[in-house]
């Protein structure tokens, strides 16, 4: 196979999952990979509020686009901004095997209990306001020690949320002045596909690499995309799924935490397995 062009953002954080992703090309199919940075909308607008923007296909337009003319083989993105709709000819060949999936509070060390926390995530803003009934939000926008630093040092809120992935990946485990608490997933939803690496390519060229990437994490993804898509779910809607082996653990801002167990029909049926769960919480009719 010849030299793989793969498209990335130029974040930090994305640049590590494309290294990880090069890795295991080289690693499976013995083939040598060079990357073309984009800067997409969503890296480029930082005065935008992601949740009256809508923060699905800002940061995945440009990879996509790169792909659709033929300048790059592979996209790399963090599955949990892939919009719940692909562009014609694209396809997501795969997914690397999933990291901790969980939300980090990463809070002050002198406030053990936040006032003000900064996030603009409708699912993230509706889940803390039920652990802290008296919380207030912000929205600090920026790559990850951006944001730390706009916390610790700038004091711009008591705390942030973080994932625990991308904090794992950029190997940062501490902050001066900061605590880390990873929350539980049964009483703090992720985002779907959150922790995930997704790879995105042609849709002719989804058989050249689906055999290389990992099947459990796929699976997992497909039933939580499902989800999103029958729900229409977007960056404005208070809604996460995640599947944990053969746990389902859905929160929607109109029914709360929920959890149901699946079985491997479900996994076959990834679009029957949703209409039931959303009848079954009553969020379809």
């Amino acid at each position: 196979m010849p030299k793989l062009i793969l498209a990335t953002r130029k974040s930090p954080l994305a640049l590590a999952q494309t290294e990880m992703v090069a890795a295991h090309l080289h690693a499976t199919l013995g083939v040598e990979t060079e990357q073309l940075r984009i800067v997409t909308t969503g890296d480029k607008r930082l005065e935008w509020s992601l949740e009256e923007r809508g923060g699905k296909g800002l940061f995945t337009h440009e990879l996509e686009a790169a792909l659709l003319r033929g300048e790059a083989d592979v996209a790399v993105h963090s599955a949990k901004d892939l919009p719940g709709e692909m562009p014609d000819g694209l396809a997501v060949a795969g997914y690397l095997p999933r990291a901790d999936a969980r939300d980090v509070l990463v809070r002050r060390a002198d406030v053990p209990v936040p006032q003000l926390i900064a996030t603009g995530s409708p699912r993230r803003r509706l889940q803390l306001a039920r652990l802290f009934p008296d919380v207030k939000f912000t929205e600090i926008r920026g790559n990850v020690d951006t944001r730390l630093r706009k916390i610790a040092t700038d004091r711009l809120a008591d705390a942030t949320m973080l994932a625990a992935a991308g904090l794992a990946r950029l190997g940062i485990s501490e902050w001066p002045g900061l605590v880390f608490e990873p929350q539980p997933i049964d009483r703090f939803v992720p985002a779907v596909g959150q922790a995930a690496i997704a790879i995105q390519c042609r849709e002719d060229r989804v058989k050249d690499f689906a055999r290389v990437f990992d099947v459990a994490t796929a699976r997992a993804v497909a039933v939580e995309r499902a989800l999103q898509q029958a729900l229409g779910g977007g960056c404005h809607t208070a809604f996460g799924a995640h599947v944990a082996d053969t746990q389902l653990h859905l929160f929607h801002e109109n029914t709360g935490w929920r959890a149901f167990p699946l079985d491997e029909g479900d996994f076959a049926a990834p679009a029957t397995t949703a209409v039931r769960v959303l009848k079954s919480a009553g969020l379809m009719q």
